[in-house]
């Protein structure tokens, strides 16, 4: 059975929202339900710092140690680069000093690894480079991909691989530069060591989390 006119009007004016046909509510509840990575980069976007620099927590302890070189592959650059693309540069590069200062205090947030024990000792030691590298990389992601207008220049997808990707180069170069300052290497060991091996693996995560960006707004428009 239809509203009559009286009722529709008064609903309106009660702030309830309606179809075009049907006197039916549209809540949440009638929304599509979100897939788990669109819902998650939604909680990373509205949630406080704590919670945020927890993800890359949980992140760094994704690990698979490399025996020719001192630096494991770990899940670590992705957070940072999902957190890049996700929120403001204030907020990106505010959460990874953060999660630095958490790790430097003792808290286990940094990657594992038996020969460093003490959380300072993870900064001054062989991938110190990449982990301080981290706020001015978030940044910098935040920076290209919400300022520089690259989604404009590239599309969506393509903005947001080329702001991550210029975000994980830096993270690597600075990495590289410390390794080389710490072993006295060669500009050809440090890239063998502690660049190369690791563009496969930026790569793909470069891939995903520009995935998961889009997918996020995706999200939002659908709620909006």
């Amino acid at each position: 059975m239809f509203p009559g006119r009286e009722t529709v009007r008064g609903m309106q004016e009660k702030g309830t929202i309606l179809s075009k046909e049907f006197s039916v509510p549209l809540t949440s509840a009638a929304l599509p339900a979100a897939r788990p990575a669109e819902r998650t980069a939604t909680l990373l976007r509205t949630g406080d710092r704590a919670g945020r620099s927890a993800f890359v927590a949980v992140c760094a302890h994704v690990v698979l140690p490399l025996s020719f070189t001192p630096v494991p592959l770990t899940l670590q650059t992705f957070a940072v680069v999902v957190l890049g693309l996700l929120l403001s540069p204030r907020q990106a590069a505010g959460t990874l000093a953060a999660y630095l200062v958490e790790g430097a205090l003792g808290l286990p947030v940094f990657s594992p690894a038996p020969a460093i024990i003490g959380g300072l000792a993870h900064l001054l030691g062989p991938t110190g480079g990449y982990l301080l590298a981290y706020p001015a990389a978030a940044g910098l992601i935040s920076i290209l991909w919400r300022r520089a207008r690259f989604g404009r220049l590239l599309g969506n997808y393509g903005g947001a691989v080329a702001s991550a990707a210029a975000g994980s180069l830096l993270i690597l170069a600075c990495g590289g530069l410390w390794l080389a300052v710490l072993t006295h290497g060669s500009a050809q060991s440090i890239l063998t060591f502690g660049v190369v091996p690791f563009l496969p693996g930026e790569a793909l995560k470069i891939v995903a989390a520009a995935g998961v960006m889009i997918g996020s707004r995706r999200l939002r428009r659908r709620t909006d």
